[in-house]
């Protein structure tokens, strides 16, 4: 219950000097056909101890499952440091500083999480924040256009995660921008560069890239980046925070590097928690600067000389002339972006490269194991990172309900966003997994199959 300082004699003096008799009467606007009146269904209130008692015990019918799912969305150990030090107070409540140079905590953090993004992904400025992947990625598709000027024709691969393929149409659909989908090679599920001059024959403004794609396959991304520069286009990546500390940084794709890149910052401290809060980032090449959403955190010094942050750039829509702004969804996702900021100071680069390159060998040593499984088959020949698809000789569906039951959650089923592949799942591991909950997961699925 919220305190409330008011006494019975404050709250009838209130009353008296406005001339109502009850609090009541402050709502006799409101028919009475509209009021619910007393609460019938909700039980008498509990006690501490019992209202920790209901609650464990309804934690406990959700049970605990071991996760081989990924799509966008990763299970990582996260050290206890990294939410321990987010909770506190100094950074808890910390969001948006309207009055910003007096938040110069909350600022520094911004600045610190600025550099490592830009460090990891090869590129020369990094804003602070964006809603999710899927919205980061729609944002670089506004800039893409607002930067080439004559077109307003954006490239896609399929194999662009779906959700955010959706979104993307979602934002810009209503602009007069046309989205065109590319298919991708059956054998390898990577884009192939030779299928694409069909689709360059007219202007557009951007060649989305993702890396690792959503079938977990790595593009040829040198030979894509520079095709698109060959067609005067920005090259925008769409890529996994946690594979940059093993891949090539989209900063340095072929010759001049990608324009601009983003991806969703969930793998880097933040929990699954049944599907967010995250938060998305966005990086670019300081030609593009003017055109990037959200804000930009400055380092300077004062006129004593001493260390102080600013907002250099705040293109926002809260903000004057917000009519101009260059997006009006843009937002700092500020307790998420704080948690990523410490996980990454926490770990290092030294830690992150062992957690992507156990993440990579889990995968493989799961794939293997899942093919020897009957009709167990995997689709793709293209390199991979930390996730594959595999087909099934029996419905995926089917399968992974099967799985569920023996408290596994086997995979994603494809069926809904690329029915083209028959029977078939997406599967991760990352480095959570050990060797016997490989092999546990490998003899259920066995089990299930010979059942169906």
């Amino acid at each position: 219950m919220p305190f409330i300082p008011h006494t019975e004699e404050d709250i009838n003096a209130m009353l008296a000097s406005i001339g109502a008799n009850a609090i009541d009467d402050l709502f006799d606007e409101i028919p009475a056909f509209l009021k619910t009146g007393s609460l019938k269904r909700v039980p008498p209130g509990l006690s501490e101890m019992e209202i920790s008692r209901l609650m464990l015990e309804r934690a406990e019918m959700d049970g605990r499952y071991l996760n081989f799912i990924g799509a966008g969305a990763y299970e990582h150990h996260i050290p206890a440091a990294v939410w321990q030090i987010t909770t506190r107070g100094e950074f808890y409540s910390s969001y948006t500083p309207y009055q910003a140079e007096a938040s110069q905590g909350s600022l520094q953090l911004l600045y610190e999480y600025q550099t490592i993004m830009a460090s990891l992904t090869g590129m020369d400025v990094s804003n602070a924040s964006m809603y999710d992947g899927a919205s980061a990625l729609a944002e670089a598709a506004l800039m893409a256009v607002r930067s080439h000027k004559s077109s307003r024709r954006i490239l896609i691969p399929t194999t662009v995660h779906p959700v955010y393929r959706s979104v993307v149409r979602a934002i810009v659909k209503n602009q007069g921008i046309d989205v065109v989908e590319l298919p991708y090679c059956k054998q390898t599920g990577q884009v192939l560069v030779e299928t694409l001059d069909e689709f360059g024959k007219e202007e557009f403004a951007a060649l989305v890239i993702p890396q690792p794609n959503f079938f977990g396959v790595l593009e040829e991304v040198d030979a894509l980046t520079d095709w698109a520069h060959s067609k005067n286009a920005l090259a925008i990546a769409v890529v996994n925070p946690m594979a940059l500390a093993i891949l090539t940084p989209p900063g340095e794709w072929g010759e001049k590097g990608a324009d601009v890149a983003v991806g969703e910052g969930q793998p880097l401290g933040i929990p699954l928690s049944s599907g967010g809060p995250y938060f998305g980032f966005m990086a670019c090449k300081q030609a593009l600067v003017r055109q990037m959403p959200g804000r930009i955190i400055g380092r300077t010094t004062d006129l004593d000389g001493k260390t102080g942050f600013v907002l250099t750039l705040q293109a926002r829509e809260q903000h004057i002339r917000r009519s101009k702004a260059t997006s009006n969804i843009c937002t700092n996702q500020g307790l998420m972006v704080t948690a990523a900021t410490i996980y990454l100071s926490l770990t290092g680069p030294e830690g992150l490269r062992r957690i992507a390159a156990q993440s990579h060998a889990n995968t493989l040593a799961l794939l293997e194991k899942l093919e020897s499984c009957k009709g167990v088959k995997r689709i793709f020949s293209g390199p991979l990172f930390h996730e594959t698809v595999v087909s099934l000789p029996a419905p995926a569906k089917d399968v992974l309900q099967a799985l569920k039951n023996q408290r596994i959650l086997g995979g994603l089923n494809l069926d809904e966003y690329y029915p083209e592949l028959g029977s078939a799942m997406l599967v991760c591991a990352t480095e959570t997994k050990t060797s016997a909950d490989l092999e546990n997961y490998t003899e259920k699925l066995m089990h299930a199959i010979d059942n169906l």
